[in-house]
């Protein structure tokens, strides 16, 4: 029976790709065909498809990432000889730390809760957040995962995101252009975003989202969000990751809106060194039974390759002394 049901999905997943050759949830499509096929025993088609997938300009992000793992795993000798050019990078290590809590929860299906170090209840976010502040380095932070960086990207893409181009603005009450999730969104507006990107990276953030701040606040954007985070965080959050890494970032989104807006780290830290400058760290935190994504994968990586400081944090339980 479960046999039948893999065929019945692959047959699917066929016809789906086959059909829909311009769709965003191509690479998803693609990476369940290389695993079901190779449920079915067929390692060989689960390694083509996975490979022929990584041809395909709609497959991108975590989708694509967990492709390369497959083809890695798949495409040892003597299925394929020579290695992917992508192996040394897909490969990198991400640093991690470890941290212990007093579990408040340990059943399978359930969130971790611990006891935090005031000995309140909270979260593996929250017990990361006061490591990180006390005995973790003296970091401020907050746990946002996508939120404040679109914040930080609306604010300081204000201007470009509104700016009058045909056909992308049809009513009044549109929180964004509707190109924001396609290609065209950087390619049509490519000299204004460089232009503004050049800004961010010469350290002029910091005024670009004040002004922002200051002459729309209140007016809904898509991914801004006016209550979640003072201005004083973003101003703080700014100055601290620095112009090269907020560029690089933004860039990104502008490029792919649609698949970097989800799956950023859970923290975003920073302190300050001094009354001007800065430093900044984002952190995955992971739970006893967690595991990353292929999305949040793709993503530390990403961002290591933007010169940001990552790591995952792996909270467990305190062993029990008898």
């Amino acid at each position: 029976m479960l046999r039948e049901k893999y065929h019945d999905a692959v047959n699917l997943l066929k016809r789906l790709l086959h059909h829909f050759t311009c769709d965003g949830r191509r690479g998803y499509w693609t990476l369940r065909l290389s695993v079901d096929l190779e449920h079915l025993g067929c390692p060989n088609e689960s390694l083509s498809v996975a490979e022929d997938g990584l041809l395909d300009p709609w497959v991108r992000a975590g989708s694509r990432m967990a492709l390369q793992r497959r083809v890695l795993r798949l495409g040892k000798p003597p299925r394929r000889w020579k290695t992917p050019s992508f192996s040394e990078s897909i490969e990198r290590k991400i640093p991690e730390v470890h941290i212990q809590g007093r579990p408040l929860n340990c059943e399978l299906g359930t969130k971790s809760r611990f006891y935090g170090e005031d000995g309140e209840k909270c979260g593996v976010e929250q017990l990361a957040l006061q490591h990180y502040a006390g005995e973790g380095g003296g970091w401020q932070g907050v746990h946002t995962e996508s939120g404040i960086w679109l914040t930080i990207f609306g604010l300081l893409m204000w201007d470009i995101l509104f700016f009058d181009v045909p056909d992308v603005f049809r009513t009044k009450f549109q929180t964004a252009p509707l190109d924001l999730d396609t290609d065209s969104f950087y390619l049509v507006r490519k000299n204004l975003i460089e232009s503004q990107l050049q800004k961010v990276h010469d350290g002029m953030a910091e005024e670009i989202l004040i002004t922002s701040w200051e002459s729309h606040v209140g007016t809904a954007c898509r991914g801004v969000n006016w209550d979640r985070h003072s201005l004083s965080e973003l101003r703080a959050a700014v100055t601290c990751i620095g112009g090269s890494c907020l560029a690089s970032l933004c860039r990104h989104l502008a490029e792919d809106y649609r698949s970097w807006s989800s799956g950023m780290p859970d923290l975003l830290l920073w302190r300050f060194h001094g009354e001007y400058r800065g430093e900044a760290k984002l952190v995955e935190v992971k739970g006893p039974r967690d595991r990353l994504s292929e999305q949040q994968r793709a993503w530390l990586l990403l961002l290591m390759d933007c010169g940001f400081n990552v790591e995952v944090c792996k909270v467990s339980a305190t062993p029990i002394s008898t």
